[in-house]
């Protein structure tokens, strides 16, 4: 039979011929809008606790936050494996298929959220109590855990759904999904901590109710039809094989994240031994920060990986070459500015969550040293997004687990004993360096196998002598 062949779609021409700098531009400005907005209520959620309730309250959402991260790997398992499926499915023209990977995912994701609710208020506080809660902090967490729990099934199904929406090529829904989430819980937050007041509480139960919209608002989406995918009452029947391949491609995301939690979860028994509640304290609002700040270096991320994939594909290697520049530059230029600014006014800026002098004290020499290699970041973190994007999924997977997992984890390990509380600050910069290195060096030699670097240096953009 002879094949047909189809004109390029303007998504794909935009790909390929677009100006790189219009063209990452347009594709990173709204995952960034997002992303910021989202990691802005976590911000805003700290600022309010710490504010109203305490330091103490602050250790209590530095111990919930990675075992959110937990819940929030489930969904995401099943969400970017189920994307996977799906983008590869309509572009077959396979539209059943690709609602049933839809339907499958999201009937996992809500039993296994269903599951994890039951099991996290069996064994709440043994599990609060593992991940480094002291009997001081205890019951800020367990009052912060056990109200986020009731919504984890909210918090699931959003997070899934939004996979699915950008997999069927709805990125601006996806992004207003998580604004308008993440805008509903900064005006909660004000409202249920301090005028009503129920204070951590209060915290918790605005992000349950803002993630149920979130959930409303995806379900809708399904249901008005508003989606390119048939969803019908076969799609959600289980399919063995459509939930294993889900599951399989869904791994790399959810070692991801659970690498992110233990390592949370190690600094946290490190600095509570160490350093004690305080410390945990001052972890948790150092993390906040962190994320704010890396949520623009990883909007430029998600802008990054389709085009170098499409100009990869296409043998455009030119292109490439000139994306891995401009994204290098981009992302060590917002990483330096972030530096500026911390070592310039840490106190000014840890001052918005609390006034609490002693821990203001722990706090700041702890975020100036944190932040030392924040410019390196951008480079690491576009090196592991390039293997994924040219289909390299184990340098890929080691690279984006190198730098918050396996460095970092045994960094902690090793120079808490020795150095106590600066050993556990200082192994954040060592593992950033360690982990950019090892990136550099690998993404360096690929580039150069494929005939992509030529005699040029992406990370300098100058020809080598």
């Amino acid at each position: 039979m002879k094949q047909i062949e189809h004109p390029p779609s303007r998504y794909s021409d935009m790909l390929g011929r677009e100006p790189i700098g219009s063209l990452l531009a347009k594709l990173s400005i709204p995952a960034m809008a997002g992303m910021i907005v989202n990691s802005l209520y976590n911000l805003v959620d700290t600022i309010f606790v710490g504010q109203a309730v305490g330091p103490m309250a602050i250790a209590g959402l530095s111990i919930a936050f990675p075992i959110q991260t937990i819940m929030a790997a489930v969904a995401m398992t099943f969400g970017t494996g189920s994307a996977s499926i799906i983008s590869r499915r309509l572009g077959e023209r396979r539209d059943e298929d690709a609602a049933l990977a839809a339907g499958n995912a999201l009937v996992a994701v809500l039993v296994l959220s269903l599951a994890v609710m039951i099991i996290g208020h069996m064994f709440l506080d043994p599990i609060l109590k593992l991940f480094g809660a002291a009997p001081e902090v205890l019951p800020y967490a367990r009052e912060y855990v056990g109200t986020i729990l009731y919504g984890s099934v909210f918090l699931s199904m959003a997070m899934g759904s939004n996979g699915i929406i950008r997999a069927e090529g709805q990125a601006r829904v996806a992004m207003t999904v998580m604004i308008t989430s993440a805008g509903l819980n900064i005006v909660l937050d004000p409202i249920l901590i301090y005028l009503i007041p129920l204070g951590i509480r209060g915290a918790a139960l605005a992000t349950v109710i803002s993630q149920g919209a979130a959930c409303i608002l995806v379900l809708w989406f399904f249901i008005s039809k508003k989606s390119t995918l048939p969803l019908n009452r076969a799609s959600f029947r289980p399919n063995i094989a459509v939930l294993r391949e889900t599951v399989l491609l869904g791994l790399p995301a959810f070692a991801r994240q659970t690498g992110t939690s233990l390592t949370m979860l190690t600094a946290n028994n490190m600095l509570n031994i160490y350093g004690g509640a305080l410390a945990v304290a001052a972890y948790g609002m150092i993390l906040r920060l962190v994320m704010f700040v890396f949520m623009p270096i990883f909007g430029v991320v998600q802008g990054f990986q389709p085009i170098a994939g499409y100009n990869y594909g296409a043998k455009q290697f030119d292109r490439v070459r000139e994306l891995i520049r401009l994204s290098f530059k981009v992302t060590v230029l917002m990483g330096t500015g972030a530096f500026v600014v911390i070592q310039l006014f840490p106190r000014l800026i840890l001052s918005m969550f609390t006034q609490d002098a002693q821990l203001l004290d722990i706090a700041e020499p702890a975020l100036r040293r944190v932040f030392l290699t924040v410019p390196l970041v951008g480079i690491q973190v576009v090196g592991a997004t390039f293997f994924q994007a040219i289909g390299k999924s184990v340098p890929s997977l080691l690279l984006t687990l190198s730098r918050q997992f396996i460095f970092l984890i045994p960094f902690l390990l090793l120079l808490a004993p020795i150095f106590g509380l600066p050993g556990i600050w200082s192994s954040f910069p060592l593992a950033d360096v360690v982990s950019t290195l090892l990136t550099s060096i690998w993404m360096i030699h690929e580039l150069r196998r494929q005939s992509i670097l030529g005699n040029q240096n992406p990370a300098l953009g100058t020809t080598d002598a």
